[in-house]
């Protein structure tokens, strides 16, 4: 707690907002004044907070977190302390890990899921790398839900009627929005880099810098929160729903993947000549053989798979290809050393922390399992049949029925994350 209390004196905190990332990656918590906080006593949440469904409802059974609504106990990650620019008042966040009263951690925690994964590739000497990409609207203040959503209006006082890919002048529209996102971002340690205008009316996005995988879900799901934020001070939402507009693209959250040496930090995708090495082939075909059984972590939502249609810029299969943005799992030009995977299946609705976890877990299986890719695809993709689940309940389907992905990502997981889905699948069809 030490570097926690030297940040909260440096800056002259009033107020911290003690957060956990519950199933969707909304942020879950309490707002504590600064000296009880300093205290050290830690935050209890109850148990529940982790199965609790996007409308706030819980699966019936019970006992996934304890028939007693049991709490637990949230411990600050220290090295997660940052400031939250648009408070009023001088107020920090810091994001907690979910543990038991014995100090076990609570398995069903996000966080905790994507630590599991980290510790297998760690025991291998292995590490994960990973860059997001997020796409997301900006869209009219809207207080009937029921409404349509529809483009901002920006600075010429009128709002976008057509597709403006890499505009720059459309991007400009919104820059006093962007230059808070950015100073947001930058107080925060978010580490953003490129912004761009994409295919739909008002839809941005802006990309991470490579690195850590538990650090750059941390700053996805930071992110979020921010841009949110910055847009409400200008008069306007941001949604990272996967597909917002009947007649526009959806948004996704791309991840560029690789793995290289703990104690080398070589690229382990690439070999001394520069082709190719077995792990990167076993890495793929581990991708390709179970995605489809992620899916209700890629796609969560009944609105996810409205996106995943043909010639929208979405990946309709598993097929991969150099530089190909048809197909599910892209090779971008690079230098060797570089060499990477594009996942481009996920849906920006989705939780960082699940999404990098499940193409991770996806992966180390191919890699261990020593599995062979399919030959890569130089046409197009769209040509090609389906191989994603249509729908949540066909993707639910296919999960519960994956052994080796519930051994990767948790048992207990897994069984929560299937009955929050099924609950939330059955309140959508009632």
């Amino acid at each position: 707690m030490q570097d926690i209390d030297d940040f909260l004196r440096q800056h002259r905190i009033t107020e911290v907002e003690a957060i956990i990332p519950d199933m969707a990656g909304i942020a879950r918590g309490k707002i504590i004044p600064r000296n009880k906080f300093e205290t050290g006593e830690s935050m209890r949440l109850p148990q529940a907070v982790m199965v609790q469904t996007v409308t706030g409802d819980y699966p019936e059974d019970g006992a996934l977190t304890g028939v007693t609504d049991p709490d637990m106990v949230c411990v600050a990650d220290a090295s997660t302390i940052c400031l939250i620019p648009w408070a009023v008042d001088p107020t920090a966040q810091v994001i907690h890990d979910c543990v038991h009263f014995d100090g076990s951690p609570v398995e069903i925690s996000p966080r905790y899921v994507l630590r599991r994964v980290l510790d297998l590739y760690r025991a291998k000497g292995w590490k994960p790398v990973v860059a997001p990409e997020l796409e997301f609207y900006l869209v009219d203040m809207n207080k009937d839900p029921d409404l349509p959503l529809r483009p901002p209006v920006g600075r010429t006082g009128r709002a976008e009627t057509g597709r403006q890919s890499y505009s720059i002048e459309a991007v400009n529209e919104f820059d006093p929005l962007f230059e808070d996102i950015y100073e947001y971002c930058e107080l925060q340690g978010l580490d953003i880099d490129t912004l761009i205008h994409e295919v739909g009316a008002a839809q941005m996005e802006i990309n991470f810098l490579h690195g850590d995988a538990l650090s750059l879900a941390d700053q996805v799901f930071l992110f979020k929160r921010t841009v949110r934020e910055a847009a409400l001070r200008h008069n306007m939402y941001a949604t990272f729903m996967a597909k917002p507009m009947e007649n526009e693209p959806g948004s996704a959250m791309h991840i560029h993947q690789s793995v290289v040496d703990i104690e080398t930090g070589r690229n382990l995708f690439i070999g001394a000549s520069g082709d190719v090495t077995p792990m990167f082939r076993g890495y793929l075909a581990g991708l390709q053989k179970y995605t489809p059984a992620l899916m209700p972590i890629f796609a969560p939502y009944i609105n996810s798979y409205r996106r995943l249609s043909r010639f929208m810029a979405a990946p309709i299969n598993v097929q991969w290809g150099y530089d190909n943005r048809t197909v599910g799992f892209r090779i971008p030009h690079s230098a060797a050393a570089a060499r990477r995977i594009e996942n481009r299946i996920p849906g920006v609705d989705c939780n960082p922390y699940l999404a990098i976890a499940a193409t991770l877990a996806a992966g180390y299986l191919g890699v261990t399992q020593a599995l062979e890719p399919t030959e890569p695809l130089a046409s197009d993709g769209y040509s090609l049949p389906y191989q994603l689940p249509r729908n949540l309940e066909e993707g639910l389907t296919l999960m519960s029925a994956c052994a080796p992905l519930a051994e990767m990502l948790g048992e207990k997981f897994v069984k929560a994350y299937l009955a929050l889905k099924e609950t939330e699948y059955e309140a959508f069809s009632a």
